[in-house]
């Protein structure tokens, strides 16, 4: 197992390596034309980037200094985000290459054509025609010139005759080709770059900014705030009388040394402004102690809802210390959910933990939260991790609220959110129980979503008997 562990961390080193060496070749390397500064500050750049995102994640699990994660949060999980996108851009751009290649070298072939064109109309034009010797004799009179065999060369007092156009001497021959492909008259080779080194400029210069400005979209998303967003979910057991209640649904906030108390302000004020019935935090409210993060989290005391907010626990609570995390959101006002049922006026309401507990002897335990109950009410599930359906199916379990996908976050990580989840996002039915997924309103590592925005859904139950 030691073995397996060990040569899976290489395979990974090697990947990251070989990743970043490519991304620094092309936008370094290729973009210079001997080694210098460029390629030094360069190779700096991307091994310093990573050195803080490494720094980030491991003062972040080792529970260094708080003040210290913060520090290191920022850079090193921005890194992270915009590493990825600058690999995708610069793979992007070895489609671009040799397009733009090709284009510029069909324009130098179009401008040469029409210089040529233009040399040879301007010759019919207005230049006289050569007249060999032997012609000019002819019309010079008798004892003018002396005379000259066909094969005699010519004195140098002789007048010149115009060159043809076809003449070495007639051509230009110290034509330079710029940077764009057009011709750059008698300049040394060396005074513009070549084509190949203007491409890998342009091509360079062009995944920098993509990524650059995919990042920056993607973080202001986040800090801004998680959007509304509204479902509704028909029930066959729900009662008339409980059609429209409303459950405002939100997970992985992910308080931690990047998302603090004003980002949990705006997901509460958030939240208020539906005017729920209900609320259910399910999961990844925090990375980080009760000690230095309590102060983040005290806006959660501000949710209102006419039956309360409820919580479940997700994996980050489990790295974060969830027994301390379960009684400070008791102590906020919210009513945790461990294994338990509540029954409300219309329907119950269960939650389990995370299956991330049960390396602490706390893992779900459905038997517990839902073995006993009535099978003729319908039953509302909080449960972190949409893997969790199939206990919720074989429970008669209604509807399932989950989060933990983030929805993918950072595009593609969708295709890899879909390979380890039933459900990445949205609702899907799973034989006679519905799975409800949030995207999440904050996000881990980096503050940043690409193709995931971060929302809060408000669940409208529907009575099929309204």
């Amino acid at each position: 197992m030691v073995v397996v562990f060990v040569l899976a961390a290489l395979l990974v080193v090697g990947v990251l390596v070989t990743a970043n060496w490519y991304v620094w070749r092309r936008l370094f390397r290729d973009t210079t034309r001997a080694p210098g500064p460029v390629r030094r500050i360069g190779a700096a750049v991307i091994a310093g980037g990573w050195v803080l995102t490494v720094g980030a994640l491991v003062a972040e699990r080792a529970g260094a200094p708080f003040w210290l994660q913060r520090v290191l949060a920022w850079p090193g999980f921005l890194w992270l985000a915009l590493s990825l996108y600058l690999l995708l851009a610069v793979v992007a751009g070895e489609v671009v290459r040799p397009l733009l290649r090709r284009y510029l070298e069909r324009r130098a072939a179009a401008r040469q054509a029409r210089a040529t064109t233009g040399a040879e109309t301007g010759v019919e034009a207005g230049v006289e025609p050569s007249v060999s010797p032997a012609a000019a004799d002819e019309r010079i009179p008798a004892g003018t010139a002396p005379p000259q065999t066909s094969d005699a060369p010519q004195t140098s007092g002789t007048p010149d005759a115009p060159e043809s156009p076809d003449t070495p001497s007639s051509r230009t021959t110290d034509t330079t080709e710029g940077a764009d492909g057009s011709d750059a008259g008698a300049a040394s080779p060396l005074a513009r770059p070549s084509r190949r080194l203007f491409v890998s400029r342009v091509v360079a210069g062009a995944a920098a900014a993509a990524a650059v400005g995919t990042v920056g979209h993607g973080t202001y998303g986040v800090l801004s705030g998680p959007k509304v967003k509204r479902v509704t979910v028909p029930l066959a057991r729900l009662p008339r009388a409980a059609h429209g209640f409303r459950i405002a649904v939100v997970s992985d906030i992910h308080l931690g040394p990047v998302l603090g108390r004003g980002f949990a302000q705006r997901v509460v004020d958030t939240i208020n402004s539906t005017q729920p019935d209900l609320v259910a935090v399910v999961g990844d409210l925090v990375d980080g102690s009760v000690k230095d993060l309590g102060p983040a989290a005290a806006p959660l005391s501000q949710l209102k809802a006419r039956h309360g907010a409820y919580f479940v626990t997700g994996n980050h609570e489990y790295f974060s210390g969830a027994e301390q995390w379960v009684a400070e959101v008791r102590r906020l006002g919210l009513l945790p959910l461990e294994n338990a049922r509540t029954e409300l006026p219309h329907f119950d309401l269960a939650g389990v933990n995370d299956v991330a507990g049960g390396d602490e002897g706390q893992g779900p335990d459905y038997a517990r939260a839902l073995g006993d109950r009535d099978r003729s009410r319908a039953c509302v599930l909080l449960a972190h991790q949409p893997v969790q359906i199939h206990d919720a199916v074989d429970h008669g379990v209604d509807l399932q609220l989950s989060g933990h996908t983030h929805g993918g976050q950072l595009w593609p990580g969708n295709l890899i959110a879909g390979a380890a989840n039933p459900t990445v996002a949205g609702l899907e039915r799973y034989g006679d129980t519905q799975l409800y997924v949030s995207r999440g309103a904050g996000a881990w590592g980096p503050p940043t979503r690409v193709g995931a925005p971060s929302d809060i859904t408000v669940i409208e139950l529907a009575s099929r008997k309204a």
